[in-house]
């Protein structure tokens, strides 16, 4: 006659992300051995009693207002950007080709001056700007919103001096 083995469940709080598992401060049941030889010994998980429960409940309601206002700024930014434009001068030869690409960090940073906190790596370039000319430019933030802002890549105006 076979033994079976007798499989018992713990219950853990996450103190991470786990795909498959659940998310930082969800109480699950676990099997106990994953429990004993995984999770807790690598700091992916506590074991639950009433007192880490309350603190984890706790815990994951800040995360959520958090993530809240998060999106709240994120949807005003993205809102306030739909159909932007900017422009950038730069220095061009006379065939229209610059002297040095716009690159996404070089379009964060103009957006930066007018006000708009875009970091570079919400800028979706396929490839970097080498001529003159409009380009729609699509920012891609985080809880997957976005906006298109329109580009102006101009020459600078270069002052010329008269000669009497």
């Amino acid at each position: 006659m076979k033994s079976q083995a007798i499989l018992t469940f713990m219950k853990i709080i996450l103190m991470k992300n786990l795909e498959n598992v659940g998310e930082q401060w969800d109480v699950k049941n676990v099997a106990d051995g994953y429990a004993m030889n995984f999770l807790i010994p690598r700091g992916l998980a506590i074991p639950a009693t009433l007192k880490t429960i309350a603190e984890a409940n706790r815990k994951k309601g800040e995360l959520i207002k958090s993530a809240e206002a998060d999106l709240a700024k994120v949807q005003q930014l993205a809102a306030s950007l739909g159909d932007y434009e900017i422009t950038i001068p730069v220095k061009a030869s006379a065939e229209g080709t610059l002297y040095a690409g716009i690159t996404a960090k070089i379009i964060s940073d103009a957006l930066l001056k007018q006000g708009f906190h875009v970091p570079v790596k919400y800028v979706k370039l396929v490839e970097n700007i080498h001529s003159l000319g409009e380009y729609q430019i699509l920012l891609a933030f985080d809880h997957g919103l976005e906006a298109t802002i329109k580009v102006i890549v101009e020459p600078v105006q270069q002052d010329v001096l008269i000669e009497n």
